[in-house]
């Protein structure tokens, strides 16, 4: 019996243990708001995925898997989608999942007034056939739905109108903007924008938690060397992003780990098209040169874009040449070759458009938005000066920059994409389809690039279910994207995680970080 008792103790002292524990990690953007619906943003999605959930959701390796909804099927000849609900689920307050709140969270999300709207564009009707049953028109066929709507959160009905938060409101605000009822592994228990969010597991949520957290808490840092030095002391378990000059010293650190690997976000320059005039220029106060191709083909040559992977990130990063890198489906091999470094060709076309002794303007930039932003944005305004553009750089916290751009108030500016989908569909519908509200398309083409064999292209790519005929028409509409120099893709954003030794989690390319796969041993 002692014998017994003694063989006892020594398994449980080499078994692993894993016992609850807090965690507190910091990112460089807070989220600008709570609500789902309200911003269409990587910082507000990516933390909501926590709170909220969709019909469907994005595993580890970033395949479509059942949330709410545990199956889907096609809906005749491609009429549309029927979703089947999961049943017994309840929002955080208690209240009762039905399929009332997924065309509640429909009717809100594709409002006027809501980021997301562009994700319905292929949507004619929802038809709420049972309780726990819904049918998703289209318009046409649309193969990619289910996993389009990956970050689609739906929203208590109820709640939301008891909190008079029926509609989303980003400019001013609302309930729903600090207060969150989502279904989620997480709950949100405090909310200080800009200090600290904290959140706390949902003790009634559906599904099986893979984590041992009791209380998590976010906290903002701007300034990545006190995120660094937050993480070496201890006083947070997670940063993201690492800076890039500091790997190489963290790597070697015993009680840290660094996680690296390839977003799928794309940094580019982007142009205002359809602007009469330039609103920064000293002297070209009556035309605008950016619209001009040439002067944007003279703006790809004169980026050195290998030197600024070189220096700024520190070879961390992939040179790009489309709105999607190579991981994504619809990425063109035959388009991959970029423009080359060329001052003397920069300047040829500079003169070619009549402007030999170029012109100045304004660069917008956020500061805190992606890695090295503000740091590569200065580089470029360096590197376009060398051929005469002289470029007075604007850079600023993204929850000012976001507002700039919607307003015009640039002349041209940095923007990442990283596609939903991931696929090439997503960055055309968002970034290259002429902006119309009626049709939800173009929501984020601030410039308001058009092309007409693009509009009419992209509704075929939607419902093409052929693969290669489909994947002819995203190269036709990439040929066009690179011959417009509709924008300047530069490079892939790294991912750059850094943490204590003795937490255990996942990456994911589209940089969302996930709390419930998050162990700390």
């Amino acid at each position: 019996m002692r014998r017994s008792l003694r063989l006892a103790a020594i398994l449980a002292a080499f078994a692993p243990a894993v016992q609850a524990e807090e965690f507190t990690w910091a990112v460089n953007t807070d989220p600008q708001t709570m609500d789902p619906h309200a911003v269409n943003s990587a910082p507000v999605l990516g933390f909501l995925n926590n709170v909220y959930e969709g019909l469907v959701r994005r595993g580890k390796d970033m395949t479509v898997e059942p949330a709410l909804a545990t199956s889907w099927e096609p809906i005749g000849d491609g009429e549309g989608w029927r979703f089947t609900l999961r049943q017994d689920v309840m929002f955080h307050d208690g209240a009762e999942f039905t399929a009332q709140d997924v065309l509640f969270s429909y009717q809100r999300a594709s409002d006027e007034v809501s980021d997301t709207r562009s994700w319905f564009s292929p949507i004619s009707d929802v038809v709420v056939v049972d309780d726990y049953t819904v049918d998703f028109m289209t318009s046409a066929p649309n193969p990619i739905f289910p996993g389009s709507i990956a970050n689609w959160m739906i929203m208590d009905s109820g709640w939301a109108e008891a909190n008079n938060t029926a509609l989303p409101d980003k400019e001013n605000g609302n309930y729903a903007t600090l207060n969150t009822n989502g279904t989620g592994a997480f709950r949100v228990t405090a909310r200080e924008p800009g200090l600290r969010t904290v959140l706390e597991p949902f003790e009634g949520w559906w599904g099986e938690a893979e984590h041992n957290i009791t209380r998590a808490e976010l906290t903002p840092i701007q300034n990545p060397a006190t995120a660094l030095a937050a993480l070496l002391s201890g006083d947070v378990d997670f940063i993201n992003p690492v800076p890039i000059q500091d790997v190489a010293r963290l790597a070697e650190n015993p009680d840290v780990d660094v996680i690296q690997g390839i977003e799928a976000r794309v940094i580019m320059l982007g142009f205002p098209h359809e602007a009469e005039a330039l609103k920064y220029s000293s002297e070209t106060t009556d035309a605008n040169p950016f619209s001009d191709v040439r002067v944007r083909q003279a703006v790809a040559h004169a980026v050195n874009v290998p030197a600024i992977l070189q220096t700024i990130m520190r070879g961390n990063a992939q040179e790009v040449s489309q709105l999607v890198s190579a991981a994504m489906q619809g990425y063109v091999p035959a388009l991959a070759e970029r423009p080359a470094y060329d001052q003397d060709r920069a300047r040829a076309l500079l003169a070619e458009a009549g402007y030999p002794d170029g012109f100045s303007f304004g660069l917008k930039c956020p500061n805190n938005r992606y890695l090295n932003d503000e740091a590569v944005c200065q580089a470029i305004t360096g590197m376009l000066a060398q051929v005469g553009i002289t470029a007075t750089l604007d850079a600023m916290p993204v929850q000012n920059y976001w507002p700039e751009l919607r307003a015009d108030n640039y002349d041209m500016y940095l923007l990442g994409w990283s596609p939903g989908t991931f696929d090439a569909e997503h960055p055309i519908r968002f970034l290259a389809a002429t902006p119309n509200e009626e049709k939800r398309l173009g929501s984020w083409n601030f410039g308001g690039f058009s092309n007409a064999r693009v509009d009419e292209l992209l509704p075929m790519i939607q419902s093409e279910i052929d693969a290669a005929a489909r994947q002819a028409m995203i190269d036709e509409t990439t040929k066009i994207l690179q011959d417009e120099m509709a924008y300047v893709p530069m490079y892939v954003q790294p991912l750059v995680w850094g943490t204590r030794s003795n937490i255990e989690l996942t990456q994911r390319p589209d940089n969302f970080f996930i709390l419930r796969w998050v162990t700390v041993n």
